[in-house]
């Protein structure tokens, strides 16, 4: 599967040069011949097997750009977190003048730590991008170092692991209860908390679904072979209908 991918264009122009040969062997026979006949039903035969593959693999492209919607979910997440995180230390960590609220700064701190990790969601992005079908077409304008450098973004992709968020719970006990006090003292503060962790706790679950969409396109990658041997068939039957159509009007002369 892997040199199928890799050299999706010689292998292309494999199968239609060889096309052109049996082709140019089937110009002996004379329009109307039974050889032109088997030719003209394999074109149609490989054209529908194509044509079933590209629907398929649209539905591969639709789920391909399910991930990249994700993706942009993810970063609107991160970046309303990250808003919301830097206003409450700018306003009430600067420096906290209770211990409530020096509660909540550290627990604000270490969610933010937590999210460090995203810094790795352009990995999706970039993989992504590269999911095309004709994605091995890359070789002309790179090589070797771009194919080396795009397996290592895979695999980094492939290792990300959303249970490194997970490392902090946005409302354990001692933030409750710092909530629960501030709630009594300064609603604000203790609102404006509540506002982190919620952003905090819908990022976690962005970032879930944003890694199963990138293991279920991981999964039905083998779409995009399949749709490479496609039209390798397709680009070797295509000459057999225009040597038929050549022979048909030459015949009508």
């Amino acid at each position: 599967m892997a040199f199928i991918a890799d050299n999706q264009l010689p292998l292309l122009l494999l199968f239609f040069f060889a096309g052109l040969a049996a082709t140019a062997f089937l110009f002996r026979k004379p329009a109307g011949h039974q050889a032109w006949k088997l030719a003209d039903l394999v074109w149609v035969l490989l054209g529908g097997f194509g044509a079933l593959v590209a629907v398929i693999s649209g539905i591969y492209a639709s789920d391909s750009s399910r991930l990249e919607r994700q993706i942009d979910i993810a970063y609107a997440a991160t970046a309303a977190f990250d808003r919301d995180a830097a206003r409450f230390r700018l306003r009430f960590c600067d420096p906290a003048y209770d211990a409530d609220i020096a509660v909540l700064c550290e627990k604000v701190e270490f969610l933010s730590a937590s999210t460090a990790g995203n810094a790795e969601l352009p990995l999706f992005i970039a993989v992504t991008d590269e999911v095309a079908p004709l994605r091995g077409l890359s070789f002309l304008f790179g090589g070797g170092e771009e194919k080396d450098e795009m397996e290592e973004m895979e695999a980094k992709a492939s290792a990300f692991d959303p249970e490194a968020f997970l490392v902090f719970t946005s409302l354990d006990a001692p933030a409750q209860a710092a909530v629960d006090n501030m709630r009594r003292k300064v609603p604000a503060i203790a609102g404006d908390y509540l506002i982190i962790a919620r952003a905090y706790d819908d990022l976690i679950g962005h970032v879930a679904t944003l890694k199963e969409e990138w293991e279920f396109l991981q999964d039905n990658a083998h779409i995009l072979v399949l749709q490479i041997i496609a039209l390798c068939l397709v680009s070797f039957a295509a000459p057999f209908r225009l040597g038929k159509s050549i022979v048909e009007l030459r015949a009508r002369r």
